[in-house]
C-alpha cells in the first residue's frame, strides 16, 4: 500500500485526476484540473477558436461549456470521500446565463453535495476569472459505483 493510499482524501484526489485525464473529450477540449478536494472539483477550459459557436462574436459554443460542467461534476463525484470507483451522468440541467467572453478561459466548479447508495447529486457553476456573473449554472445526478 502506498503511503498516500492511507489518506482517503488523497486517494480520492488521485482517482478524480485520473478520471479527468482518461476522458478523451476532456483532453480534446484542453481541460485541466485546477483544484480537487473532498467532493469538489475545479476544472479550466482554455479559449479555443475551434470551439466557437458564433463566428460573429467569437463566443464559445454552449456544448463545450456543457461538456466542461459535466466533466467537472463527474470529477466532484469521483473525489467524494465515499470512495466511488466509477460514475456516469444520469441527468444534467444547465442554465446558460451569458456568453463567455471571447479569448478568456472558463472555470467550472462542482460540488457533490449528497450521495445515496447508487446516486450522487451535484451543483456546478461556470465563470471566467476576474469577471462578475455566471456563464452557466448546473445541477445533476450521477451514478455512483463503489468498490465491491
Amino acid at each position: 500500500m502506498q503511503e498516500s493510499d492511507r489518506d482517503p482524501s488523497d486517494r480520492a484526489r488521485r482517482i478524480a485526476r485520473a478520471f479527468i485525464e482518461a476522458i478523451p473529450h476532456g483532453r480534446a477540449l484542453g481541460m485541466s484540473v485546477v483544484d480537487i478536494g473532498e467532493g469538489r472539483a475545479v476544472i479550466e477550459m482554455p479559449y479555443d477558436t475551434r470551439l466557437i459557436g458564433d463566428p460573429e462574436t467569437g463566443i464559445i459554443h454552449g456544448g463545450a461549456v456543457s461538456a466542461l460542467m459535466d466533466t467537472c461534476g463527474g470529477a466532484a463525484v469521483m473525489a467524494h470521500p465515499s470512495g466511488p470507483v466509477a460514475t456516469a451522468t444520469l441527468d444534467l440541467r444547465i442554465d446558460y446565463m451569458r456568453g463567455a467572453t471571447p479569448g478568456a478561459p472558463i472555470l467550472a466548479e462542482a460540488l457533490c453535495y449528497h450521495v445515496t447508495r447508487t446516486v450522487a447529486f451535484v451543483r456546478a457553476e461556470a465563470r471566467q476569472a476576474g469577471e462578475d456573473g455566471l456563464v452557466a449554472a448546473a445541477s445533476g445526478a450521477f451514478t455512483l459505483e463503489r468498490a465491491p
